[in-house]
């Protein structure tokens, strides 16, 4: 590694008074990629800054990030995306990659200036943490991120008065609670409609946090016919069913919630079959105080960064779901392609953006060890099994102590 780029590759390298790493036992694969995290500056620096969300994204292993736009101000204009790219410069010690949101403040009434905002450095549109119900307004914005190449990540959620007031799955615990649930259909719905959008427009369209068998189901007979569909999946979607929300409470609140052991059966089973592209966090920080609120009253969000890798190692790898190379793989090459960055490898000239991974560290999770502000962890407590041992971001080295695992 010279000045920050991969130099050379090959078995015996002799440079004069170098730095080496001894990485015997480990495994070195390119930077991971997380293209979904919510780091909440500005606005919202109580859950979460630039500084604390990178950190984190560093200490799980990713040296690259997609950030999303639904800050305070939302990331819906030149003026607001130069700021927060101006904080990224700053303070980040992770390649930030920042969307910018559909329509403006998030309100699904007006697409945003998408030529301005590329040209300024938006690199996806999402308004991630709602859906663009207008259907008008979602095929012009298909079409505008086509003419850029650059992905449109769809929160696939149908907003209306039918799910007013929807807290967890509906399910046996959403009765046994007597909480209204949120439907699969509530989903599968927005899937579909977006799926129908993208064939139209000849479009990419970027389905988030995948979580019905039902919509894996209908991205997998998509993509038989050609449609330009990717689509990811977080480990909490492919680890835990909504019965988690019984011991966990609001740390166990997410939308898309937790949902059925059929609907984790049929997101591992979209994995393995490569129906689903990407393996993502959705890391979405909040203050304890605001977790403490109760299931009704907490946002939804969990953090993911920490956790993200070992759980893929533990119920994903070591279980024999997927192969060590198509984890990483759904964690490197995958979310670099769709998102048209030149991360991903460890080819000659490109960025030293390393990860290497002790793949038999075994740890539990404490959420007070996090780098993230925030601590809403439905995996406080768990056993698991591997961890980035060293991450190196442009050539530069960063080592968390294993220790205190």
């Amino acid at each position: 590694i010279i000045d920050g780029k991969i130099a050379n590759i090959d078995k015996n390298i002799s440079v004069k008074d170098a730095d080496t790493i001894d990485a015997s036992g480990l495994v070195i694969v390119p930077g991971l990629i997380d293209m979904h995290v919510h780091l909440r500056e500005p606005g919202q620096e109580h859950k979460e800054t630039i500084k604390t969300g990178t950190r984190s994204a560093l200490k799980g292993g990713f040296t690259s990030i997609m950030a999303m736009a639904n800050t305070k101000p939302v990331i819906d204009s030149v003026q607001v995306l130069r700021d927060v790219l101006a904080r990224v410069s700053d303070q980040a010690v992770v390649n930030v990659f920042q969307a910018c949101s559909v329509t403006v403040g998030m309100l699904g009434e007006m697409l945003v200036d998408v030529d301005d905002l590329v040209v300024n450095g938006a690199s996806a549109l999402s308004d991630d943490g709602k859906s663009v119900m207008n259907s008008q307004i979602m095929r012009n914005a298909l079409i505008a991120c086509k003419k850029h190449n650059i992905p449109l990540i769809s929160h696939c959620e149908w907003i209306d008065k039918e799910y007013e007031g929807w807290i967890i799955n509906k399910g046996e615990v959403s009765e046994k609670l007597g909480i209204i649930g949120i439907p699969n259909s509530a989903e599968e719905r927005m899937v579909e409609r977006d799926i129908k959008l993208a064939d139209e427009t000849d479009s990419h369209i970027h389905i988030a946090h995948v979580s019905t068998a039902g919509s894996v189901e209908l991205i997998r007979q998509a993509k038989k016919r050609g449609v330009k569909v990717t689509a990811e999946a977080t480990p909490h979607h492919f680890t835990l069913t909504d019965s988690a929300v019984e011991k966990y409470g609001a740390n166990a609140k997410m939308n898309p919630p937790l949902r059925s052991k059929a609907d984790v059966s049929a997101v591992i089973e979209g994995l393995k079959d490569g129906t689903i592209d990407v393996i993502a966090t959705d890391h979405a920080p909040h203050a304890e105080y605001e977790k403490a609120k109760g299931l009704k009253d907490a946002p939804f969000g969990i953090v993911g960064l920490e956790t993200c890798l070992s759980l893929v190692i533990t119920e994903l790898v070591n279980k024999g779901h997927l192969s060590l190379y198509e984890a990483i793989e759904k964690m490197t090459i995958n979310p670099a392609k769709i998102l048209n960055i030149k991360k991903g490898t460890l080819s000659i000239g490109e960025d030293a953006d390393i990860t290497i991974i002790d793949l038999d560290k075994e740890w539990t999770v404490d959420p007070s060890r996090f780098e993230s502000k925030g601590r809403n962890t439905p995996f406080i407590d768990r056993k698991l099994r591997g961890l980035p041992a060293i991450t190196i971001v442009k050539g530069k080295e960063y080592r968390f102590s294993l220790s205190y695992c």
